[in-house]
């Protein structure tokens, strides 16, 4: 078997008797798509995140993150992906990010000294070893869709963060605000 099962179960009540009903939904490994932005440096920002492998399609994420520098906005779109690998209970998680810095701090070719970074690298260190993860660099031509979410998220300054997905239970589209 290939990935984690998630298992739904609904209970439907018929003429006082209780049934049970259950639905296996395989979870693949995912792969996500990862970028902040800011309007300045620092500045209002945002993050986009795109996560492909789930069963019900593709789910993307934008959120307003407040004022932040552009490293602290990376960092935060890739904790928005694993919390999400983990909260599924994925088993393998493949980032693409377009910020050099978060991929040479995570995969321990730099070393993280920023006070202001640290923590979002420790927490996300500690997410990812609850998976089997792996991060890439991607040229940013090539991280569109994440980009697009981010600047759209960041442009919504104060609003509520959305997220766009399939849902995971009855295969329809959804759209749950945050």
């Amino acid at each position: 078997m290939k990935g984690n099962q998630i298992i739904a179960l609904t209970i439907r009540t018929l003429r006082g008797t209780v049934q049970s009903t259950a639905r296996i939904l395989e979870v693949a490994d995912l792969v996500a798509y990862v970028d902040g932005g800011c309007l300045g440096n620092p500045g209002p920002s945002g993050i986009g995140v795109v996560i492909s492998g789930v069963a019900s399609g593709p789910v993307r994420i934008a959120k307003w993150i407040g004022h932040q520098d552009n490293n602290v906005a990376e960092y935060a779109a890739l904790m928005e992906a694993l919390q999400y690998a983990v909260a599924l209970k994925a088993k393998k998680l493949h980032v693409y990010s377009d910020s050099q810095v978060v991929v040479r701090q995570m995969t321990g070719e730099y070393t993280c000294r920023s006070p202001r970074l640290y923590s979002l690298h420790w927490t996300c260190q500690k997410l990812a070893r609850s998976l089997k993860f792996s991060i890439s660099h991607v040229k940013r031509e090539f991280n569109a869709e994440a980009n697009r979410l981010a600047q759209s998220a960041l442009r919504k300054e104060g609003r509520r963060s959305w997220v766009v997905s399939r849902s995971a239970f009855v295969g329809e589209s959804s759209v749950s605000h945050r």
